[in-house]
């Protein structure tokens, strides 16, 4: 009898799985709540209880939508979830032993040839076009979450978005939950190009920079830009267009220049990371690194900007922004 039911067990499971990697978002629903119980004694087992399993278990859904279609055992599917589970503990465990972001939620590889690659990348806009349906106080910390490099852990978005880390964490778990449903309700829309509008801004990124370098970043910014662009820390605004032009400025004549790493955008907020260079002369003028954290308007312009150092305490200076 028993071993009928692990039989019953593994023929539904491989079902969903198979349903799930064709699109069907309740399947893949029905698999987490199915394996809920035992990804949750995975999570438990290593991190004990406490907070950190809900996160953990709500990543891995996070993960498991992302990457369904590279289960390649649909009867196996409750290892492959508890898997991914251990995955997102280990990480979360190296991000508080090193104080570093853990792991970011990566797309699927895309060299598997024309065919994997049309269907992951139409996963990838999907996602981007629920992501969209968010709230901007829901959307800036999952983005941050998921799809930065530098900018991951939740202390390091607390800073950045100017709110409590208990505030992050029950806007992350409403991000994921409200995410799920967006998804649902997007499955059918047109979703438009995430691939492009990240290359459209990893251009804009270098041009900026490139503008600022030859004296011609307030033009730039004039052209480009809400001319009611406001200068943030966190949800205080501390200067506007002004400012950052001064701010780039006098790190420019001070010898630091900015390399992008990583460009993420929406239609509704972009995320540029990058290095900060100093001079040989000051190698301390700035810290190693800065993230441009982007909101756009209907236009497409940035309107609301913060410019977050993620390996440096808040700064006491309103005006070292870059």
């Amino acid at each position: 009898m028993i071993r009928n039911e692990d039989e019953a067990t593994r023929l539904e499971d491989a079902q969903l799985t198979r349903a799930a990697q064709a699109g069907e978002v309740t399947a893949l629903g029905l698999l987490l709540e199915r394996h809920r119980a035992g990804m949750r004694a995975v999570a438990l087992s290593i991190l004990g209880p406490g907070p950190d399993v809900d996160d953990v278990l709500q990543d891995a859904a996070v993960r498991a939508l992302q990457n369904v279609r590279d289960v390649r055992d649909p009867a196996a599917v409750g290892a492959w979830l508890r898997m991914i589970v251990r995955n997102a503990c280990r990480s979360l465990l190296r991000d508080a032993q090193r104080s570093q972001p853990v792991e970011d939620l990566h797309m699927p590889s895309t060299d598997s040839g024309p065919d994997r690659w049309l269907e992951q990348n139409t996963l990838r806009d999907w996602i981007w076009e629920a992501v969209e349906e968010l709230s901007p106080a829901l959307r800036m910390p999952l983005v941050l979450r998921h799809f930065s490099t530098g900018v991951t852990s939740y202390e390091q978005i607390a800073r950045a978005c100017g709110v409590p880390v208990g505030t992050v964490r029950s806007r992350l778990n409403l991000g994921r939950a409200k995410l799920a449903a967006a998804l649902a309700a997007t499955a059918d829309a047109p979703h438009s190009d995430a691939a492009r509008r990240a290359r459209a801004s990893r251009i804009e990124a270098h041009e900026t920079l490139a503008a600022a370098e030859q004296g011609h970043f307030a033009a730039l910014l004039a052209e480009r830009w809400s001319p009611e662009v406001a200068l943030l820390t966190g949800d205080t605004q501390v200067g506007d267009g002004d400012l950052l032009v001064r701010g780039m400025n006098h790190d420019l004549e001070a010898g630091v220049r900015q390399r992008l790493v990583h460009a993420v955008a929406g239609r509704s907020l972009a995320v540029w990371e990058m290095d900060l260079l100093n001079s040989p002369e000051n190698p301390e003028h700035c810290p190693p690194a800065v993230a441009w954290l982007m909101t756009l308007d209907d236009a497409g312009r940035v309107h609301r900007l913060r410019l977050f150092h993620p390996r440096q305490t808040p700064a006491t200076d309103p005006a070292s922004y870059v």
